[in-house]
């Protein structure tokens, strides 16, 4: 019969917690309205977790024991899907040519929200 041990309920307790955090809006993110343009990132999430534990004596035979976890996550934007007039592209981040690409049209995204706070606060 397998008892368990502390370590093992933490790391169960973690990874039960963590498989409620991981769904799928976190590798496709939310869609970003904004005027004619719609922005969906598109994001790969790398997890990685570890534990131990042990027991033992000390030179007076005095008994112990110790456990410990650790965890650690990346989140790293790949791309972004561009949906505009109609027309649907790719931008890649990791290609320094379509980051730049994408920080163009910044100036343009933040005139399309001024015009859609000035129209808001006029009704």
């Amino acid at each position: 019969m397998e008892t368990k041990s502390p370590v093992n309920e933490s790391m169960e307790t973690l990874f039960n917690s963590l498989e409620k955090f991981f769904r799928t809006e976190t590798v496709i993110g939310q869609p970003i309205v904004i005027g004619e343009t719609t922005l969906i990132p598109i994001i790969t999430v790398t997890f990685g977790a570890g534990g131990g534990g042990g027991t033992g004596n000390d030179d007076k035979g005095n008994g112990g024991h110790g456990t410990g976890m650790g965890v650690g996550a990346k989140i790293t934007p790949d791309a972004v899907l561009v949906i505009k007039n109609g027309e649907v592209s790719m931008l890649p981040v990791k290609n320094k040519c379509n980051l730049d690409k994408l920080v163009g049209m910044v100036p343009e995204l933040v005139k399309k929200i001024k015009l859609k706070k000035d129209d808001n606060c006029e009704e």
